[in-house]
Parts: structure tokens; sequence; C-alpha cells
């Protein structure tokens, strides 16, 4: 895990990787748990027995699935000590490059491609960063995704 004291110090590492998250096996119950969350019960997804006739020989996750692990795979990569708050600011593009075979293990590296601090307000203080996040599936020879992610960050002015 990549460590950083103040969110300023992200400022010297645009145009660089920054992080890269720890592995995640990507197995049938997450899978299963995700098509429930989202009604996507497609049987590419979550029938192995069909699956297994289909066009990848087993379970694929959906390409929801494997975004919405970005804050996962965030949280595991990178810890700012004096950020309070972080959101999801938007997407400006993602690209489904490969399938996600089921047992699949997925990391993420996260390369900052920009970095520009906000108003600063009495109580606040932030930042936007966008991310090129790759997904890359261990032992694959495309990434599984790729992403321009967007966040904001806050700090209490106080505590820096």
């Amino acid at each position: 895990m990549r460590h950083f004291d103040t969110l300023n110090e992200l400022i010297d590492h645009v145009g660089t990787e920054v992080a890269i998250s720890d592995w995640l096996v990507i197995d049938q119950s997450r899978i299963d748990r995700f098509a429930d969350a989202t009604g996507d019960h497609a049987w590419i997804h979550v029938d192995p027995d069909r699956a297994a006739g289909g066009p990848f020989g087993v379970p694929v996750a959906h390409g929801f699935l494997t975004l919405s692990l970005i804050p996962l795979f965030a949280a595991s990569a990178m810890h700012i000590a004096d950020v309070v708050t972080g959101v999801n600011y938007g997407l400006n593009r993602v690209r489904f490059a490969s399938p996600v075979p089921v047992n699949s293990r997925l990391r993420a590296r996260f390369t900052l491609t920009s970095f520009d601090m906000l108003p600063e307000t009495p109580t606040q203080r932030g930042a936007q960063a966008v991310w090129a996040i790759t997904i890359e599936t261990d032992g694959a020879g495309k990434p599984a995704c790729l992403a321009e992610f967007i966040s904001r960050y806050g700090c209490d002015p106080a505590r820096t």
C-alpha cells in the first residue's frame, strides 16, 4: 500500500503510476451477489452449466461488477492521511477490454493523470484527481477494464 501524509503530495505524481492494489479473487458467490443487487441474471454470469457451453466456457463477471470494484482496489492500493472525505465524481471513459472468468484474480493500477485543488472554504480544503485505472486479470494478455475515473477529496484544514 502506498501512503501519503497529505493530499498535496499527489501533485508531484501527476503522469505517473501511483499505486497497485492487492489481488482479489472474483468467485461465483460475488458474481451472484452482484446479479442480485443489479437484477442482471444473464446466464453467462450466473448459470455455470449453461456458461460451460458458452463463448468463454465458464461464467464471467459482469463488466459493471469489475468497474464497481474500483473503490475496493483504491482502498488496498493507497491511503492519504489527511483526507476525511472522498467521493466518486464520475467517469470520463470506460472500456471492458476482456472478459473476467469466474475465479480469476484481479488487481488495479492507478496512474494519476491530473490533480487540481478546489476552492477552499473555512471548513474544507479539497482537490479533484483524475485517475487512469487499469484493472488486470492475472495471467491474461489484455486488461479486463480501462477507466478514467474522477475522484474528489476533502480535507479538514484544521488537521493539516
